[in-house]
């Protein structure tokens, strides 16, 4: 009885740490991260680019998801235009509406909600519905990508 009580207790001592355990979530993203990075990506929070109508309408939440993106160098003649591409339905659209998206958008995955590309870096945002292989698939599109920019 006596041990019984005192394996209660150190339980009952040892409980909070389980609240540090990853989760199942957190664990995949964590894969899906250090996937990315060993591909040449870096990962971080940004903004939909939906421009300033559309992203007004949504919560922070929402308009708030990851960008997995390459980097670019310095470009030395003309800077690059920064533009940008979310899918609307099955149609890949511009803010503005008038530039066409690049080849590897029909390439992409479904779970990608759209492409960016600035004077820093080409990527995509989306909310890490993949595994490993999606990553490594959206890295090698990403470098295709970035050759096709960096040629005169």
């Amino acid at each position: 009885m006596a041990y019984a009580i005192i394996a209660l207790i150190v339980l009952f001592a040892m409980a909070p740490l389980w609240h540090f355990m990853p989760t199942k979530r957190q664990k995949h993203q964590a894969r899906l991260r250090e996937a990315a990075a060993l591909a040449g990506l870096f990962v971080e929070f940004r903004d939909l680019p939906l421009g300033p109508e559309r992203s007004a309408r949504l919560p922070a939440s929402e308009r708030q998801v990851l960008y997995y993106g390459l980097r670019l160098p310095a470009s030395r003649k003309k800077p690059r235009k920064r533009q940008a591409w979310f899918r609307d339905n099955a149609i890949w659209r511009s803010p503005t509406g008038r530039d066409k998206p690049p080849d590897l958008s029909e390439k992409l995955p479904e779970s990608v909600l759209a492409i960016g590309m600035s004077e820093e870096s080409c990527g995509i945002f989306w909310q890490e519905r993949g595994d490993e292989n999606t990553v490594r698939e959206i890295a090698d599109l990403l470098e295709q990508w970035k050759g096709n920019l960096l040629l005169p």
